[in-house]
């Protein structure tokens, strides 16, 4: 505890040394490449997990909103479990044109910043959202329009960098033009989340993490970052949970 403590310290007095790109403009100039990675870790470990996730709910004849659906990673996943309906929210109009590339008919809407003003009430059966939420400022204001605009038995899915990994000097990072860009992030702890969507009657039904360790360390080799490695050995880098708002669910999970 005292350790987290301390990288959830230095995070905030030491990252802003390093100048971040606010992530509609960051996502705009990632968007022509960011189908072609394959090797970035946080991408293939977030496949793993959401298909996980995705397994645990029925979403057919479902209307389903994808919050932060970039270029539509997740999409044949979710297609293929025969929703009623898909939307994909995004603040990066650069992403949604990419998104649009591969599904042209694709019902799609830029997002001004976090805000969800297009949402009304009781039209969602299920929202995810992978590789997101650290990114979004207002989380209060946005957990709250989500709520809202979800049907009484909704579920929720979210993925993303685990915000340890953060807490410690984690960045999410790319290169264009021989550039690095560092997007900018926030620390919204587990926990934190849990306790938010529990105030509207949310459970968790499956919560999934995984650690940088033996099984994921050629990816650092192959970007000579094995001093990357060291550092966050042993530490969670992604964690992924589904939510759902029923009477019936009681299991109990802790992750900070």
């Amino acid at each position: 505890m005292i350790a987290q403590l301390k990288g959830y310290i230095n995070h905030f007095l030491f990252s802003k040394r390093i100048p971040d790109t606010p992530s509609e403009a960051a996502y705009d100039l990632w968007a022509a490449e960011y189908d072609n990675q394959p090797d970035n870790l946080m991408l293939a470990l977030d496949e793993q997990i959401f298909a996980i996730l995705l397994d645990t709910i029925d979403i057919k004849n479902k209307t389903v909103a994808d919050m932060g659906c970039g270029t539509g990673r997740q999409w044949p996943k979710i297609l293929s479990k025969q929703p009623a309906s898909l939307t994909g929210y995004d603040v990066s109009g650069g992403m949604l044109d990419a998104l649009k590339r591969k599904y042209p008919q694709a019902h799609t809407v830029k997002l001004e910043g976090d805000l969800v003003p297009q949402l009304e009430a009781n039209e969602i059966d299920v929202i995810v959202s992978t590789l997101t939420v650290a990114h979004i400022d207002n989380i209060d204001d946005v957990v709250e329009a989500w709520v809202k605009a979800l049907k009484p038995n909704a579920s929720v899915i979210i993925t993303d960098f685990h915000p340890e990994a953060l807490a410690m000097g984690g960045k999410r990072t790319f290169s264009v033009q021989n550039k690095k860009v560092s997007i900018r992030n926030n620390v919204h702890p587990v926990n934190m989340l849990i306790m938010k969507l529990a105030t509207y009657g949310f459970e968790v039904t499956a919560l999934e993490e995984r650690l940088v360790d033996e099984t994921v360390k050629h990816y650092y080799e192959k970007k000579n970052a094995l001093s990357v490695y060291e550092k966050f050995k042993g530490r969670p880098i992604i964690y992924g949970m589904c939510l759902t708002r029923t009477d019936d669910s009681t299991q109990q999970f802790t992750l900070n």
